[in-house]
């Protein structure tokens, strides 16, 4: 089996079709889709044996909901494919995936890993409550030093990784986005996937120990947000039901509220240095980099409403002093500037549109499928 897409799901039901569909339909025979079904309420089951005539497909079933960690490893443990895709429930692949990526393990020769891009898709009232759709032409920016298709030196590699620590993030941290050499996976310090998000920690692991990855500037598929995925509570300032949502929590000594992936990242990192200390020797969390982060997130709920003024001010007053300095530092520090300037800059914007660098409104646009068929006819994308 060349290729196992993981398809882990939890009340996804109302998105699941389009997803399943967008995998089976591809014009490529040599894979499986594996879906982990967690204790799934909602219509989910019944989508899933509509499905269970294609021999492609293998079903699991958790009677007791389990954690989006305890899922995705459910759903890899029954893969056999010689290269692992992990797809969410509100994600879609667009067609001719398996052929280009298999242009693309042939030319460099099998390597472990291919980081790639695609399009972002949100469907609508997953933002606020906002009735419309949105869609961003790149669901990554990646940085002049990765623009064309190549191999990434262990030296890029290890930078990647080092700048995570000052939460400067030059991947994107989805496992959607990444094709992976199933055989790789056992490299990963302390189990594949691990909390609070598990593609986090095991994308950095795979950059520190996978010898062979390539990047391609493609869009190959594309990441949805839907009324039941994180991105939804992230960007509808809902984040502590989220993290309820997927089972996960994020706690470590020096913890502020504000943005939950920022706290995500941060136990991830902890975890990333507690298991490779010898290769991250010298290299520590930026706290500054961190409080500043926190703080730019407390003004913009604040600016949106999710908190009050009083909310604002009583999280300063948690800062160290410590915390001060490396907070003034940040008038050196060109990101924060940028995005200081685009949050000034917002005026009338939707509040999906002001959180969210570069997101466009989608007229007569209902779902994921209907937005595939839009980017055959308006952008080079083969026909859905």
């Amino acid at each position: 089996m060349k290729f196992s897409v993981l398809l882990p799901t939890r009340n996804g039901g109302p998105f699941l079709a389009n997803c399943i569909r967008s995998i089976l339909d591809q014009d490529y025979s040599d894979l499986e889709l594996v879906i982990s079904d967690n204790a799934n309420t909602d219509e989910t089951p019944q989508v899933i044996r509509a499905f269970a005539g294609d021999p492609r497909v293998k079903a699991l079933r958790l009677e007791t909901p389990a954690s989006v960690t305890d899922n995705w490893n459910n759903a890899l443990s029954a893969a056999s494919g010689d290269y692992i895709l992990m797809m969410g429930d509100d994600d879609y692949l667009l067609p001719g995936y398996f052929s280009r990526m298999e242009r693309i393990l042939n030319q460099y020769r099998q390597p472990d890993c291919v980081v790639h891009n695609a399009y972002s898709y949100v469907a609508p009232g997953s933002i606020g409550g906002n009735p419309q759709s949105f869609y961003n032409e790149a669901h990554f920016h990646f940085g002049p030093d990765l623009v064309q298709e190549g191999m990434l030196s262990p030296e890029q590699r290890f930078a990647i990784v080092r700048d995570m620590f000052s939460f400067k993030v030059r991947i994107p941290l989805n496992m959607q986005t990444t094709l992976v050499g199933r055989k790789v996976f056992g490299k990963i310090h302390g189990g594949t996937f691990q909390p609070p998000f598990p593609d986090h920690y095991a994308l950095n692991s795979l950059l520190l120990t996978a010898e062979n990855w390539v990047f391609s500037p493609e869009k190959l598929l594309v990441v949805g947000v839907s009324p039941k995925s994180f991105g939804h509570y992230v960007y509808s300032n809902q984040q502590s039901s989220g993290l309820a949502y997927l089972g996960i929590a994020a706690d470590f000594e020096g913890r502020l509220p504000g943005n939950e992936l920022m706290n995500g990242m941060h136990v991830w990192l902890n975890l990333l240095k507690r298991n490779y200390s010898e290769l991250l020797k010298g290299v520590e969390v930026d706290r500054a980099g961190y409080v500043r982060r926190q703080v730019y997130a407390w003004y913009m709920q604040k600016k949106l409403g999710a908190i009050t003024v009083g909310d604002f001010l009583r999280h300063l007053g948690l800062l160290s002093f410590p915390d001060w300095i490396g907070l003034l530092a940040a008038v050196a520090d060109k990101e924060s500037w940028k995005r200081l300037v685009r949050l000034l800059s917002s005026g009338r914007k939707s509040d999906a549109e002001t959180q969210w660098h570069g997101l466009q409104t989608l007229e007569g646009i209902a779902d994921i499928r209907q937005f595939a068929q839009w980017l055959a006819v308006n952008r080079d994308v083969p026909k859905a």
